[in-house]
């Protein structure tokens, strides 16, 4: 995979990129975060890539972000002070970054600048392992780099080609690079394509199997990965970071005394996730809206874990997740919080049916979940009767090929037919 223009240059192997990272807490947004742990966020961001060393971070309220300069003259001195105390290379804003405010402060800091979106694509660049999630991540990156040739280097500006007898002057750096851009988002569009389509046909595969899909969904380092190896007893990397999990994970699972299901270990989610991500990865998430049953896991010992839970559900609504689609929420880490904090939680669980405070680590309160899917699943199959025309022998192909026929008589029109299956299968079958 080509790596984008704004990668971390790593100019030797031994010593990493020295970094400083950057909240801008700006009092007129519309939605204000807590800015310690925005930052104790961006923070965690950075150290998700090895090749980073931050040597400091700090947050600048603001009243406004300023149109050139993000901040005001006297911050970006006092800024650029603490930068070259600590030979610092490279700047991370936590939060979006034009790309006249990113060329000014290049300038005037003599670093490398990269706002939340570049470290985000860069982190997913550097863990994607599929051939689908290596293309998502590239396309998303040129969409990235697109936006920022609108006048960001000086070198842009130069003409070059043609004779200016025809058509006036001759193409445009700037507009070189686009057309250039557009050129490769075509090319990996292409390819893409033909890794989805095998992925349909990959799914296709799955949906013969008559074993319901259960998906695991939630913020990024909620513990959907411990999770996930706790129940299958597989070895996906589980690490206290920030997007350890890119590409989804399946495994066939047995629920104790319940079916067989198909367990799916996603994505994590996070806050101001960028457009050109949520984009890309849509395929990625296609798991989770075929899902029979989601389970919502969430950091419970987090200071923020409401907010990042609204933005969790925020998502799943952008995906189209119904919301009469089975869900549990997973109110995980029950470990790192202390005896009383964790005996609240217990209780607060308990009063609804659809939550569950457990540990995935130790294992506490995974048994009742357990049971909560099993029973799910095994009371959401419903019988139906369905009437078919001669023409239509590809749908009463389906239903024979899923094994969800119980019953069928033939009539002068056609077939009626009595089928037990799932509101997902069902969905499946409206789709013929």
């Amino acid at each position: 995979m080509s790596r984008p223009d704004f990668q971390i240059e790593d100019t030797t192997a031994a010593r990493p990129t020295r970094a400083w990272v950057l909240h801008p807490d700006i009092k007129s947004a519309k939605e204000r975060r807590l800015a310690s742990h925005s930052l104790a966020e961006a923070v965690s961001l950075a150290h998700a890539l090895p090749q980073i060393e931050v040597m400091g971070a700090q947050i600048v309220p603001l009243k406004t972000a300023r149109a050139g300069m993000l901040f005001g003259s006297g911050k970006i001195e006092e800024i650029k002070q603490s930068l070259s105390d600590h030979e610092v290379e490279l700047v991370l804003v936590d939060g979006p970054v034009s790309p006249v405010q990113q060329r000014n402060l290049e300038k005037v800091w003599g670093v490398k600048l990269l706002d939340r979106t570049g470290l985000i694509l860069e982190i997913f660049s550097d863990r994607a392992a599929t051939r689908e999630g290596v293309l998502q991540v590239e396309m998303a990156a040129l969409n990235y780099q697109r936006t920022r040739l609108v006048r960001a280097w000086t070198h842009l500006e130069r003409q070059r080609g043609g004779l200016g007898f025809v058509g006036g002057p001759g193409e445009t750096q700037i507009e070189a690079d686009r057309r250039a851009i557009d050129e490769q988002l075509v090319r990996l569009r292409r390819q893409l394509d033909k890794v989805v389509k095998t992925r349909a046909l990959h799914r296709a595969a799955r949906a013969k199997v008559p074993y319901p899909i259960v998906a695991l969904v939630g913020y990024t380092n909620a513990g959907k990965s411990t999770l996930f190896n706790r129940l299958t007893g597989a070895d996906v990397m589980a690490k206290d970071m920030l997007f350890a999990t890119l590409d989804p994970t399946m495994r066939r699972f047995e629920i104790p005394e319940g079916p067989e299901v198909i367990l799916s270990d996603t994505v994590g989610f996070i806050s101001d996730l960028p457009t050109e991500l949520v984009a890309a990865f849509r395929a990625t998430l296609e798991e989770v809206l075929a899902a029979d049953v989601i389970c919502h896991v969430r950091d419970i010992s987090h200071p923020e874990s409401e907010q990042q839970a609204k933005d969790v559900r925020q998502i799943l609504t952008s995906l189209g997740v119904e919301k009469d689609r089975p869900m549990f929420e997973v109110w995980n880490k029950l470990d790192q919080m202390d005896d009383t904090g964790a005996a609240a939680m217990r209780v607060r669980a308990g009063r609804d049916e659809k939550v569950f405070a457990t540990s995935a680590l130790t294992g506490e309160g995974l048994p009742p979940l357990m049971a909560a899917i099993a029973a799910t699943l095994q009371g959401s199959k419903r019988r139906e009767q369905l009437t078919l025309g001669f023409a239509d022998g590809k749908k009463r192909a389906w239903l024979f090929a899923q094994e969800l026929v119980e019953s069928e008589t033939q009539t002068d029109d056609g077939f009626d037919i009595t089928v037990l299956w799932t509101a997902a299968q069902a969905d499946q079958f409206s789709r013929q």
